[in-house]
Order: C-alpha cells, then sequence, then structure tokens
C-alpha cells in the first residue's frame, strides 16, 4: 500500500505497524479497517488528531484490561476505536454493528475458500 496525502500522518497514530512504504497489515480486513478510517476522515466524520486520541484511549483500555500489546492485536484496538466514533457521531449503531458482525461471520462460514465474501442485500 501506498501512503498517499489523503492517508494520516502516520507518526501521529499510536503504534501503528509500518515498515519502509507504510503500514503493514497482517490480514485483509486490517487493510479494510485501516482504508475505512481513511475514508471517513476524507469524508469528514473525524480529524486525525480525534482518531488518534481514539485510537489511543481504546489501546490504553485495551492494556488495562490486561492486552499483552505484542502488535498482533492492534487493528482490533483499531476497528474498535472506530466502532466508538461511528456510534458517537450517529452514523452507526451498536445493534447494526453487531448485526452486520453476526452477517458478515454467517456469509465467511458460508463463502468457498478463494471466493468473495458477499453480504445478502447488499
Amino acid at each position: 500500500m501506498t501512503v498517499s496525502a489523503a492517508t494520516p500522518d502516520l507518526a501521529a497514530l499510536p503504534h501503528i505497524p509500518c515498515d519502509a512504504e507504510g503500514p503493514v497489515f497482517r490480514e485483509p480486513w486490517e487493510a479494510h479497517a485501516f482504508a475505512l478510517a481513511v475514508t471517513l476522515h476524507q469524508k469528514g466524520l473525524f480529524t486525525w488528531p480525534e482518531w488518534a486520541e481514539a485510537l489511543s484511549a481504546e489501546i490504553t483500555r485495551a492494556q488495562a484490561d490486561g492486552d499483552p500489546d505484542t502488535g498482533e492485536t492492534y487493528y482490533r484496538h483499531w476497528l474498535k476505536a472506530l466502532e466508538g466514533l461511528v456510534i458517537r457521531r450517529g452514523v452507526a449503531t451498536p445493534a447494526a454493528i453487531e448485526a452486520t458482525t453476526e452477517a458478515w461471520h454467517a456469509a465467511a462460514a458460508a463463502t468457498p475458500h478463494g471466493q468473495p465474501i458477499v453480504l445478502p442485500g447488499r
């Protein structure tokens, strides 16, 4: 992935896994979560300082709850912070996020390996 002017100032984001070319993702969903945050920022849902604050607070909460902070859970914190922001901004409800998560898991379980996952009605 190439970092462009549309992406955040990576130095402002706490603990983001990077190499010389930019953010590093272990799984495709991590890249999707990153791209979703960039897109929502571009649409004006939040500023990068607001995002960095939300992500930092989520990481701090997770560490207080015993997360070993080895980097393996970074994008889980990223996703949790993103969910919190869209809920606080009134873009989604907790129930809608839960329903979409359940629909995604069901669709993923029903999709043959190597095929794209398609959510019904989307």
